[in-house]
């Protein structure tokens, strides 16, 4: 093995890997030209070139303008050229995103959710009575929806409307007469699509094998046979 044979390992490392390692080493020879005048020429050669490697940034709004970014962004901010773009920055470039505040809030009933919950503190603020009837019941059925997807089992309207009176801290109820949305949880059994591919697989194949039968027994070839078998069987001599 040669001692001067070049590793990936040993070569400067890739800065954008989807435009390959020639592309870089054709912006580090830009940046070392000496004249403003080459460097914009060479420049606009390799833009072309980014452009044709990577086809799909042509779909991208302001592609052209991605690529003069791509272009500094490879040359590590060190490339001297008349961009028609403004030269991004490097903290806007490398910014770091705030990180993401997860909920750390105690749902009471968790079978309803945190929406139900938000929902409830809307309704309370709700002035018009006939409106925040109307909401108040749309999130009871909604409660009772969730209610039976997570048990898998029928709930009476009185605890649906009982836990809608805790929740709103007493605030929100309904009349004790009132009748929510019939809900009922079905169970999917899970081989009815496989027993409707295998009938529909055994009537393709039933309907196959008719129409061969039914081929066989128009062919005029076969009616032929059948008329020499006749004839040779009973015009078989005697001794």
């Amino acid at each position: 093995m040669p001692e001067n044979f070049d590793y990936n390992s040993t070569r400067n490392k890739l800065i954008l890997s989807e435009y390959g390692r020639n592309v870089q080493n054709m912006v580090k020879y830009i940046v070392a030209l000496p004249t403003k005048e080459e460097r914009n020429r060479y420049a606009q050669v390799v833009i072309d070139l980014m452009g044709f490697l990577n086809p799909h940034l042509r779909d991208v709004a302001d592609f052209k303008h991605k690529l003069w970014d791509h272009l500094h962004i490879i040359s590590d901010f060190q490339i001297d050229v008349d961009s028609p773009y403004p030269k991004p920055s490097t903290e806007a470039i490398h910014m770091k995103p705030e990180p993401l505040r997860y909920p750390h809030q105690r749902i009471k009933y968790k079978h309803y959710g945190k929406t139900i919950e938000l929902m409830i503190e809307k309704a309370k603020s709700i002035d018009d009575a006939d409106r925040k009837r109307h909401m108040v019941q749309a999130i009871a059925n909604f409660m009772k929806m969730a209610y039976v997807q997570w048990n898998k089992d029928s709930v009476a309207d009185e605890i649906i409307l009982s836990d809608l009176y805790n929740l709103s801290g007493g605030q929100l109820k309904l009349e004790e007469n009132i009748n929510l949305n019939k809900v009922e949880y079905r169970s999917i059994p899970h081989n009815t699509n496989n027993n409707q591919n295998n009938r529909g697989r055994t009537n393709n194949n039933n309907n196959q094998n008719n129409r061969g039968r039914t081929n066989n027994n128009n062919n005029p070839r076969n009616n032929n046979n059948n008329q020499n078998r006749n004839r040779n069987s009973g015009g078989a001599k005697k001794y």
